[in-house]
């Protein structure tokens, strides 16, 4: 079965229509738990839900409970929704313990109870193996990751945040929702938060404006990616790697990080490219950023040749290419990626040789 996004359970939800199974597939916090919080809304009365929600782990090997709570009339209320998290680590269970809990699943999505919602959860399944098929076969596959694709992850940042803003009976000026998104550099947690934070500021005004944004926001992409970018076109490698290193036990993830660096060498060549433009207010129309960040992006354009951008490009791709293909160690490969991009250029390695 096709995935479906948040909006569209929104959607099946208020037209009453029944979902006995569904799994959440994806890894953002924000979009799993209003998933969670809007179906617990809409199926379990407030006074009801201490006895007719309940929480089971896969992890802990808590499938067979999960499985028989869902099969027992919940107490007092309608209708139960029984959430199993961590279903992913069902394909690494050892093969005894792998088949039982599979057969569990099975068994009881075959014939589920009219009475409970069954929300499995997973960050991420191989799709080669039988449990992701079961499930895509079964259930109604929502989907709450924001993928990889920087610019698709900031658009659908910038939808959530007219939607929370209605909630907030406010409204945006335009290219302020963009501004936010790209300030919180698509994190829907931080967005959330910022967002409340702008609706108490602006009041009975009820409209953000994009100097809103820039006086109450510290910006992800300006404290991190152009700090990192002047240490790249400077060359400062060991301060690069220390940088690298704390943004890593800031719990920053390394495929985010590799989308923000991707984003701005191609926003340097872009600048590169630039004719007649001497500061950020005139060439922020064109690269599609605010001036003070096009600004930025003019003056290490013009500390880095645009040979070496485009071999650092190349240099992102590949990085890109090791960490979707699983390696083992990520901190490696972005360690290895500064050490490439503060590097002696291709022509002096070249003369070395």
């Amino acid at each position: 079965m096709p995935r479906v996004s948040h909006e569209q359970l929104l959607d099946r939800i208020s037209k009453g229509q029944p979902i006995p199974a569904l799994l959440l597939l994806g890894d953002e916090p924000f979009l799993r738990d209003a998933c969670r919080g809007q179906l617990i809304e809409h199926f379990v009365p407030a006074a009801a839900r201490d006895w007719a929600v309940s929480r089971y782990s896969a992890d802990r090997g808590e499938t067979q409970d999960a499985m028989e709570q869902s099969q027992t009339l919940p107490m007092l209320a309608p209708r139960q929704v029984v959430f199993l998290e961590d279903v992913e680590k069902i394909e690494k269970l050892g093969e005894k313990n792998r088949d039982a809990a599979m057969d569990q699943l099975e068994a009881y999505l075959s014939d589920p109870a009219p009475f409970t919602v069954l929300v499995l959860e997973a960050s991420a399944l191989d799709l080669r193996m039988k449990l992701s098929k079961l499930l895509a076969e079964k259930t109604v596959v929502v989907d709450v990751c924001l993928g990889e694709d920087a610019e698709a992850r900031e658009a659908a940042a910038v939808a959530l945040a007219r939607t929370l803003g209605k909630a907030q009976k406010v409204e945006f000026e335009k290219g302020a929702a963009e501004d936010l998104a790209e300030y919180v550099a698509a994190d829907l947690m931080r967005l959330e938060s910022e967002l409340n934070k702008l609706a108490t500021y602006v009041g009975d005004r009820k409209l953000i404006r994009r100097q809103d944004i820039s006086t109450l926001v510290v910006s992800e992409k300006t404290t991190t990616v152009w700090e990192l970018a002047d240490l790249l076109a400077s060359r400062q490698q060991k301060t690069a790697l220390e940088f690298l290193d704390r943004l890593l036990r800031d719990g920053e993830e390394p495929l985010q990080m590799l989308g923000a660096l991707t984003w701005m060498y191609r926003k340097l060549i872009e600048a590169s490219e630039l004719k007649g433009a001497s500061n950020g207010w005139q060439a922020a129309r064109t690269l599609s950023m605010r001036p003070e960040q096009a600004e930025l992006a003019l003056e290490a354009a013009r500390r880095i040749p645009k040979a070496r951008l485009l071999e650092g490009l190349q240099s992102l791709r590949q990085a890109d290419d090791r960490l979707k293909g699983g390696s083992d160690d990520p901190r490696a490969v972005m360690e290895f990626l500064v050490a490439d991009l503060t590097g002696i250029p291709s022509a002096a390695k070249s003369a070395a040789r």
